[in-house]
Order: structure tokens, then sequence, then C-alpha cells
């Protein structure tokens, strides 16, 4: 049972309006990380503007769009209908692990650091520690093909279809768990696949691809699992209060067409920059290989002619 007086649960029955009111919660850590977020990348785009060196605009607009998208998904009353109302619940956990991440990862947070904090004094040290972090053997372990698609999974198969959401979201800080567990594993299985940063290892396009294509249809199965249910699978959601008027079946069909659903168009578009980026790599690779040649037929040339006045 979710301890009273810690989470802040509506009153209003659930509507579209109802979930976009402002309703905060007592311990709003995500909405923080927000905010926190948002203040550090407008700090590295000043030190840019300062020093005169430019950013992309829409990098700028996807990293702060994620924390906008971050800061409503947890702090709206939506994050209070969430312990009560399985379609709630899923649309915020689609949100956190497919939504926000590619947003953030496209902002390239890490490569704003890289140039916006002086390679000198306090700066150096952040450079140091920052690069250390990313070159270690955890950071290798953890954006490891093996690692990062199975924790994605294990997000929904493992976490829905165990007593896991009944046993550690049944109190408040088991469900602020759940919410950043939901987005760290969507930021590490989306980062190999579309940052451009320094990375401990760098996965191929033909990785990439069979990242997001093995990916795609078991999410899509996953939904499918929950609208076939014929019984409450949750616990939790299975008795949601008497006065909203909520059928916690219907609710549970409507969890699951938006895992069935939801992260379909936002999957197409991953795809397409996906294609654009592997399209450019290869266009980079063959003009390098055609400086190559030219080099290597201007440098035969040469060791021709010097063997002709040898020969002279």
């Amino acid at each position: 049972m979710i301890l009273a007086g810690v989470a802040h649960i509506p009153t209003a029955p659930p509507s579209l309006g109802a979930m976009l009111a402002w309703y905060p919660q007592p311990i709003p850590l995500l909405p923080a990380l927000a905010i926190l977020a948002a203040l550090a990348y407008g700090l590295g785009l000043r030190r840019l503007r300062g020093i005169g060196r430019p950013w992309p605009w829409w990098r700028s607009a996807c990293f702060l769009g994620g924390c906008a998208l971050l800061l409503v998904v947890t702090g709206l009353a939506i994050e209070g209908y969430g312990y009560t109302l399985f379609s709630a619940w899923m649309f915020q956990h689609l949100t956190l692990s497919i939504a926000i991440p590619p947003l953030l990862v496209l902002g390239s947070p890490g490569v704003l650091l890289l140039r916006a904090v002086p390679h000198h004094g306090l700066g150096r040290w952040v450079l140091r520690l920052a690069l250390g972090a990313l070159r270690g053997r955890p950071a290798r372990i953890l954006l490891s093909h093996p690692v990062t698609i199975s924790l994605f999974l294990f997000s929904y198969y493992g976490v829905y279809l165990t007593s896991i959401v009944d046993v550690v979201g049944a109190s408040t800080i088991g469900h602020l768990g759940l919410e950043l567990f939901f987005l760290a594993s969507g930021i590490l299985f989306i980062v190999p696949v579309l940052s451009t940063g320094p990375l401990p290892v760098r996965q191929t396009n033909i990785g990439r691809f069979f990242d997001l294509f093995l990916e795609m249809p078991l999410h899509a199965f996953f939904g499918v699992i929950i609208m076939m249910a014929t019984s409450p699978m949750i616990e939790r959601f299975a008795h949601p209060p008497a006065g909203w008027g909520v059928d916690p079946m219907a609710d549970q069909q409507l969890a699951g067409a938006l895992a069935w659903s939801y992260g379909e168009p936002i999957a197409f578009v991953i795809v397409v920059v996906f294609a654009i980026r592997w399209r450019r790599d290869e266009e980079r690779s063959a003009a390098s290989r055609e400086r190559e040649n030219r080099s290597g037929d201007a440098e035969l040339a040469a060791y021709n002619a010097y063997l002709a006045d040898l020969r002279r």
C-alpha cells in the first residue's frame, strides 16, 4: 500500500485536463533533475557563446525539450494518477524510456561539456573525471550490446511479468526508483545508437541497426501480452478509487494499447535519423577511399618516373 501522507493522489476523476494540472508531489526528485539538467546545459551554451564557438540550435532544442518533457510527465498531476492507474503509469514509463532519452542524447550534452568547460584550473579536473568515467571498464560494460538490450527489455518483461511493480512500486521511494530505472535503461539503450560524442566502444552501423530492429518487435509484443490478459496483471492497479468510475480491465487494455503503439512513431523517427547518419558515414568513407586511391596513383606515377630516370 502506498505510504499515506507521502504520495499525493488526486481526488478528481482522471481526464486529460486533470492529468495536466499542477499537482506537485512531496518528493519532486525527477522534476528537480530536469530543472538542474536544463540549467547546466544553459550554462554550457552561455559559455560557448562567450568564447564565440558555434552550437547547433536543434541540439539545444532537443535537450531542453527532453528536460521539459521530463518535468511535465513527473511534475504534473499525472504523477499522482500513476500511483493508481495502469494507463497513466504506462504512459509515464513509455515517455521516460522511449521519448525522453533520444531527445537528451541528440542534444549531445557530453560534447557540450568538452567544448564549454575550460581546459585549465577546476575545469581540467572536471574533464579528467568525465573522460575517466567514460573510458573506464564500467562504462564499457554498461554500453555493451548484451547489457543495454537486456536492461531495456527487463524494464518491460521483467518488471511487469513478475511482482516487481507490486513489491517495489508500493512505496513512494520504490515508485521513484522505478522511474529512474526506466529513464536510465532508455538512455543506456539509445546512447550507442544515436550519440555522436566520445564513447568507450563505438558500435558499427550494422550493430546499431541490430539493436533497433531487435527491440522494436519485442516491445510491440509486450503490449499485445497486456491487451490479451483476462485478469488484472498488477495488484496495485486492480482497485482504483471507486469515485473515479474506472474499470480496471478497461484501463489495463488502454495501458496495453499504449505499450503497443506509443513507441512506433518515435522508433520511425529514430530509424530515419539513423539512416541519414549511416548514409553520411558511407559517403565520407567513399570520399576517403577515393582520396587514398588518388594519392596512391600519384605515388605510383612518381615511382615509375623515378625508375625511368634510373634507366636513363
